[in-house]
C-alpha cells in the first residue's frame, strides 16, 4: 500500500528496528494535504497551504498566500509526482513559481487530467485536487520518527541529523548517526528527552528548543490519532530560523477505527482497486493477481500456499483472498461476488481448513452464492476440519456442479484441469 504522504522510508525504518506491523485491513490512505492538516491541528509547523478543486480556486489561493514563492502539487497517493506526465501535455505534478497567475494556468492543466508516474497504472490517475503552498528554502534536513516498537513494548523516537535520504542507508553506512529515545507510554516525552533528541539532530541555540517543542507536538499527534508511526523526512530548518515538518508519513492503527471515525472518514479509495475496496467493506483481505484461478481461502499462510501449489501444477492464481477466522455466511457470499466480478476468472478453488471456521457455514455460503449468482465457472472445493462431514453433506445434496477434492494438491490439479477442459 502506498504511504499516506511523502517518504517511502517507513518500511526500511521498521526493518531497522525489527518492528512488525499487522494490519487486518487495507491501509488507510490520506492525501498529502489531509496529513498536513492533521499535523497543523496539533500545533506542528508545516508550510502554509490551501486546497483547490478548480483552476480559479488555485489562483485565488495563490493570491491569498502572499508568499515570495509558491509550490503547486497535484494530490494523488502515488509517489514520483515531480517527474510525472499529464495527459494534458504538462510535465511534472509539482511546480514552483513566484507568479500567482501561473498557478492558475498550471492548475488548469492538472485538474481533471490524468497524471502518470512510475507508481501509477499505465493510464495514470485523474487529479481532482491540488495543494497550493508556500515554498520555503531548507538550509538543513534531518530525520525524525515516532513508532510503536515491539522490542521496547511501546513508542520509540528515532532521529538522525542526516535527513532527506533513505534512513536505512544512513543506518547501514553511519549507524552512529541514528539516535533512539524510548518513551514511557504513561509519562510521555519528557523535556530532557525532547531536548536531547533535538541536540542529536543538530539543532543549535534557539532552534534546539523550537525543535524540542515540535517533537513533543508530534508525539501529541501520535497519541491523538492512534498512530503506529509518524515519520517526518525531512524535519528541516529554514534560513529564517524556523523548524518545519516538510514531508511526513502517518500510519494509523486500524483497530482504533471505532474511535477515530473522523480520520478514517477521510480515507481516499479513489486510487485503490475497486475489488480490494469492496472486500475491505466485508472484512475480507483481497489482492488481485494476473492469473485465472480464483482462490478462496481462510488464513494468509494457507492462501499463499494455495497460490504456490496452483502455480506448481501449471495454473496461475487470479487473487489472494483471505476470509480470516470469524467468517460468516454473508461474507462467503460477498467473497464469491467479488471473485466472479473479475472477468479473468475461469475457475474458483475453495480451500478451507476449519479450525475456528465452521465448514458448514462455508458450505451454506457456497451453495447460496452458486444459486443466486448463477455461477458459470468450474468450482473446486476442498474442506477439512470443524463440522466437515456436515459441510460435505450440504454440498453433495445441493445438486450443484461442485467438484470435491481430497486435499490441496488434488484441488489444485482439478482446478487447473477444469480450465483446460473449457
Amino acid at each position: 500500500s502506498p504511504p499516506i504522504l511523502g517518504s517511502q522510508n517507513g518500511r526500511s525504518l521498521n526493518a531497522l528496528l525489527f518492528c512488525s506491523r499487522v494490519s487486518p485491513r487495507r491501509w488507510l490512505n490520506l492525501q498529502e494535504y489531509q496529513s498536513k492538516k492533521l499535523m497543523q491541528d496539533s500545533g506542528v509547523t508545516v508550510q502554509r497551504f490551501f486546497v483547490a478543486d478548480t483552476a480559479s480556486e488555485a489562483l485565488e489561493a495563490a493570491k491569498r498566500l502572499k508568499a515570495k514563492e509558491i509550490v503547486l502539487k497535484a494530490q494523488i497517493l502515488a509517489g514520483g509526482r515531480g517527474k510525472g506526465v499529464f495527459d494534458s501535455g504538462l510535465k511534472g505534478g509539482v511546480h514552483l513559481t513566484k507568479d500567482p497567475a501561473v498557478v492558475g494556468e498550471l492548475a488548469g492543466k492538472m485538474l481533471g487530467f490524468s497524471l502518470t508516474t512510475k507508481q501509477t497504472p499505465k493510464e495514470g490517475v485523474k487529479v481532482k485536487t491540488v495543494m497550493v503552498a508556500e515554498a520555503l528554502d531548507i538550509s538543513r534536513e534531518t530525520y525524525f520518527a515516532i513508532l510503536m516498537d515491539r522490542s521496547f513494548n511501546g513508542p520509540v523516537m528515532v532521529g538522525s541529523p542526516q535527513g532527506g535520504v533513505d534512513i536505512e542507508e544512513v543506518a547501514a553506512a553511519t549507524p552512529e548517526l541514528i539516535f533512539k529515545e524510548v518513551i514511557d507510554i504513561f509519562e510521555g516525552v519528557r523535556d530532557d528527552q525532547a531536548l536531547r533528541m533535538a541536540a542529536n539532530l543538530g539543532f543549535k541555540g534557539p532552534l534546539e528548543r523550537q525543535a524540542a517543542n515540535q517533537i513533543k507536538r508530534l508525539y501529541d499527534l501520535f497519541l491523538k490519532v492512534d498512530a503506529t508511526q509518524v515519520e517526518v523526512n525531512p524535519l528541516g530548518e529554514t534560513p529564517e530560523g524556523q523548524v518545519v515538518c516538510f514531508d511526513a508519513k502517518i500510519n494509523f492503527d486500524d483497530n482504533a477505527e471505532f474511535r477515530q471515525k473522523a480520520v478514517f472518514a477521510m480515507d481516499d479509495t479513489a486510487e485503490s482497486d475497486p475489488l480490494e475496496t469492496e472486500a475491505a467493506r466485508h472484512d475480507l483481505k483481497y489482492i488481485g493477481l494476473d492469473g485465472n484461478i480464483a482462490c478462496f481461502v481462510n488464513g494468509a499462510g494457507l492462501a499463499m500456499a494455495t497460490c504456490d501449489i496452483i502455480d506448481l501444477h501449471g495454473g496461475k492464481p487470479a487473487n489472494f483472498l483471505d476470509l480470516g477466522g470469524g467468517v460468516k455466511e454473508n461474507q462467503v457470499y460477498a467473497a464469491f461476488k467479488l471473485l466472479t466480478a473479475d472477468p479473468k476468472v475461469e475457475a474458483i478453488l475453495v480451500n478451507i481448513f476449519g479450525g475456528i471456521v465452521n465448514c458448514a457455514i462455508i458450505a451454506n455460503g457456497i451453495t447460496k452464492a452458486c444459486r443466486e449468482l448463477e455461477l458459470k465457472v468450474p468450482l473446486v472445493v476442498r474442506l477439512e476440519g470443524t463440522n466437515v462431514q456436515e459441510a460435505k453433506r450440504i454440498l453433495s445434496e445441493s445438486g450443484l456442479p461442485i467438484t470435491s477434492a481430497t486435499d490441496l494438491d488434488d484441488a489444485a490439479k482439478k482446478a487447473v484441469a477444469a480450465i483446460a477442459k473449457n
